[in-house]
């Protein structure tokens, strides 16, 4: 096993936050619910309070999935633009929770919109990292095609992150659907390989393809357990991991 798969969640000083645009929509069918967003903020305040370097992506399922679009017989490339623009929408409401927790933040976008993200640019954006600004990259490879798993996984690899933490609804990963199935096994580790060969949803097979092409690990946990996040890079928590 490699060094950055032994290494204990704990240690990571700069990590990535993937989160679905579902998450943020609380109880709600669509759109944004300011409670929840409040509260993911607060969540990851209380890691960037531990010295944690924190960049973020955030899905736009909860506004415009392009898969979905492009189902109802709407070009592909048009659909999956659109659902970046609904990834920046997402951004921008994350952007305003975290800074009305005294938090300094960056949209960074993928597609320029001068207006209201700054473009993409790794430099600058490492250089906001160091000033422990957090970094929600948006509109997600800029590239249709590619889904925000995949984008979380190339901008982690890019700012030199030790993990991908992907928050989800439950607290890890398990052999099937733990709301369906009370028998459902949780794994506390498990390989690139047999998330791919067990179909396990972890994340679609490109980012999967790309984390293990770079030693990435992913810790997949519960975002709705409170303290959750900090409970784990803290040493503690249940979680499961995904490595080499």
């Amino acid at each position: 096993m490699s060094d950055s798969a032994s290494r204990k969640a704990g240690t990571c000083s700069r990590v990535m936050l993937k989160i679905s645009g579902e998450a943020l929509m609380g109880d709600q069918g669509y759109g944004l619910h300011p409670p929840t967003v409040a509260r993911i903020a607060q969540e990851v305040k209380s890691v960037h309070e531990m010295g944690v370097e924190i960049c973020m992506v955030i899905g736009g399922g909860n506004i415009f999935r392009g898969l979905q679009g492009s189902a109802q017989g709407m070009e592909r490339a048009t659909a999956d633009y659109m659902g970046m623009l609904a990834t920046v929408m997402n951004a921008l409401g994350m952007q305003a929770a975290l800074e009305a927790l005294g938090i300094h933040t960056r949209v960074i976008s993928a597609i320029r919109m001068d207006e209201v993200a700054e473009p993409y640019i790794r430099r600058r954006a490492v250089r906001h990292l160091e000033k422990k600004r957090v970094c929600i990259f948006a509109a997600g490879t800029g590239n249709p095609y590619f889904t925000t798993d995949t984008a979380a996984t190339l901008r982690a690899n890019e700012m030199n992150c030790e993990a991908i933490f992907k928050g989800t609804k439950v607290d890890g990963v398990y052999d099937k659907d733990p709301a369906k199935f009370p028998d459902a096994k949780r794994y506390e580790n498990v390989t690139y390989d047999e998330v791919l060969q067990k179909h396990l949803g972890v994340m679609d097979a490109s980012a999967i393809a790309l984390a293990r092409d770079n030693d990435l690990p992913i810790i997949v946990f519960s975002l709705d357990e409170p303290g959750g996040f900090r409970g784990i890079l803290a040493g503690s928590g249940t979680y499961t991991r995904v490595h080499g």
